[in-house]
């Protein structure tokens, strides 16, 4: 099996995110590994091959893949790990906030910002609106 992307110390912190899985009673093959999984998924964002061109030597089928990824979406998942992440980068002092920009296409002005007048018109006769 070809090396996984994650390391145990990351898979340490990450573990305990996931579900439990629990074995379905109707027999088949047991559940993949949610380890293999993610390291799937970031073999496929990394690289950007097609689900089902995923080489099945990494330990799982692409379909598999994309199925743990909409399930995890789903249960918020990433947004957990995102939030770990970050908390660890900025723990060990590993994020350089002098860099950081509030862009303003995604900052929110609370009720439009501050009024400063009516805009005057630009034109002398506006033409009149098509829409009433």
């Amino acid at each position: 099996m070809a090396t996984l992307l994650i390391d145990d110390k990351l898979w340490t912190l990450l573990e305990p995110l996931f579900p439990k899985r629990i074995r379905g009673t109707k027999g088949g093959q047991p559940p993949k590994s949610d380890r293999v999984c993610l390291s799937g998924i970031l073999f496929v964002l990394k690289t950007g091959i097609p689900w089902e061109d995923f080489p099945q030597e990494m330990g799982c089928s692409g379909m598999t893949l994309h199925n743990r990824l909409r399930q995890w979406e789903r249960d918020g998942i990433f947004d957990k790990i995102h939030r770990l992440l970050l908390a660890e980068m900025r723990n060990a002092g590993l994020i350089d906030f002098s860099r950081v920009i509030a862009d303003s296409s995604s900052v929110r002005a609370v009720h439009g910002g501050k009024k400063w007048g009516q805009t005057p018109q630009i034109a002398r006769n506006p033409a009149p609106s098509i829409i009433s």
